[in-house]
Order: C-alpha cells, then structure tokens, then sequence
C-alpha cells in the first residue's frame, strides 16, 4: 500500500476565484481554505504539512479545520487503486474551493466526474443555495466543432465555408472532437493534399469528415475509489457519509445490529396476542400488557 499523503487534487468545475470565496467561513477555516486553494495539484495536505506551512495553527487545529471544511462541501478524502491489476492503493483529498453538495461529491466520487467521452460534467444534483453563480454571456459560444470548420478558410482558401455549411456539418466534425482530435489535428487532416480546384468547398469537407474520422479512442480504465472519514480515515460507503463524515464523528448514533434469530417487533406482538387468546380460552387469566 502507498504511503498515505493525502495529496491535493482539485475538483472540476470550480468558479473563478474571487475575494468571497470563504467568506461563509469561520476565520481560521477561511485562512486555511485560502491556503489549500493555492497549492499545486498533488501537494501533500496532511495536518502535519498544513501546521508546517503556516504560523498560526498547530496540527490538532489543522485537524479539526478540515474536518469542518469537509461538513460545508469544500473537500474530500478518497483512497484509489492505481489500476485493475496493481494492488497499490493512493491517498488523495479532492479539494473545491466551490462549496459543493453531498450529492454532487458522491455523483463525483462514483464516476470520476466524467461522462462517457472523458469530458468532465456536470450533474443534475444542485449545489447548496448559497454557491455563487457566475455571470454568463447571453449569446452562446460557437462550439469547438464550429469553430475548426470556420476557420478552414482561413488555413486554406479552397474550403471557405458559409455560416450555413459549419451549421450543417457541425455533428460530422463534433464527432472527431469526441474522438480526441485537437483543432490542430482537424485542421491538417482537413487541408492536407487538397486538389488545384475545389468546386463545392461543403461536399468536399463532407467526403472528408467521412473518409478520413479517426478512430474511437480507448476509454479509461476504470479507477476504484472509496471515500473515507475526514476526521477518523475510516472507510465508509458514500451514501453513509454526512458531510465528509462517518455516523460516529457526524454525531449520528448507529442502529443497533439486530440480534440473530431475533423477531421483529411486530411478529413479538402477534404472537402474544395469540398467547392471551388461547389463555382466555381456557379459562387462565391472560397475560398483562404492557
């Protein structure tokens, strides 16, 4: 097993920074929020390296401020298994300086925050109430396959298209883009060995989107993580998880296992009440209740 470091990884999808980012926060979760926000993917973030970087807090201080940053949505800690066929286990805690929901952290957890092309997404879980939304532009961005198709005239004349060729081969080149070409890739596969003259710059680009669509990457192996309690580092399911938390450190009291060949309470009932039945048939004085 791999030395546990706890090293950071950031979670997709934050907003920007802004001066409010931890302004919900208590001072000192605030300050070491701020702190963990600027380190390097990777860094270590244990309690011993925080009391390290820092003068204010010792380790039992750092200790109890992430564990509060865990319960208002700010981190994670996971421990992965390197791959299908390597038993080697790391430790990393995900760390967002976007408060996030305990549905968004185990929708994340669960799938890697992927979709099926390897794109980060967004799930339909809603962040909490107060999370900044950031301001957007009213008019749509053209995407990544619009825009490579667009700028073929511009790498080479003979395949100046319209505004309404980009439109109409946009899914035939959003293909490609799910299938890991760059812009720069599209644009030589595109432009490269175009004959003299090119009467219908749409058709040619279309044969070309055809012939030459490269083949489906290989999707990636899927990684086995299993989140764990942020104060006491014990494995625990996700669903179980309550900010971060296990039921014990939650405050949550656990419900008492039931005893083998126990009944449940209801069958107990019914079957007294079949007791006092047959008693007062006989004549014997029932049982009292209770």
């Amino acid at each position: 097993m791999a030395a546990p470091g706890y090293g950071k990884q950031s979670a997709p999808e934050q907003l920007p920074r802004s001066a409010t980012d931890f302004a919900h926060l208590p001072a000192r979760e605030a300050y070491l929020a701020s702190l963990i926000d600027h380190l390097p993917d990777g860094a270590a973030m244990d309690v011993k390296t925080l009391a390290v970087l820092q003068p204010h807090y010792g380790q039992m201080a750092c200790r109890t401020a992430l564990t509060r940053l865990s319960t208002a949505g700010h981190l994670r800690r996971v421990r992965e298994r390197l791959s299908s066929t390597d038993c080697r286990w790391v430790f990393h805690t995900y760390f967002s300086r976007t408060p996030r929901s305990d549905a968004w952290w185990n929708h994340f957890l669960a799938t890697g925050g992927t979709n099926d092309s390897g794109d980060a997404s967004t799930p339909a879980d809603p962040d909490p109430p107060d999370e900044r939304t950031p301001v957007r532009n009213h008019t749509p961005l053209p995407s990544a396959a619009y825009a490579a198709l667009a700028g073929l005239g511009l790498a080479d004349p003979r395949l100046a298209l319209s505004a309404a060729d980009c439109t109409t081969l946009e899914p035939l080149a959003a293909e490609w883009f799910a299938r890991g070409t760059t812009p720069a890739l599209f644009t030589i596969a595109l432009t490269n060995g175009l004959p003299p003259d090119i009467h219908s710059p749409a058709a040619f680009t279309r044969r070309r989107l055809i012939d030459k669509l490269p083949p489906e990457r290989p999707r990636p192996p899927q990684t086995t993580r299993i989140p764990e309690c942020t104060a006491c580092r014990t494995p625990c399911r996700p669903h179980t998880l309550l900010g971060g938390l296990c039921r014990t450190c939650h405050g949550t009291p656990a419900p008492p296992p039931p005893r083998p060949g126990a009944l449940p309470p209801a069958a107990v009932h019914r079957h007294a009440a079949r007791i006092r039945d047959t008693l007062r048939s006989h004549g014997t004085p029932a049982l009292p209740t209770r």
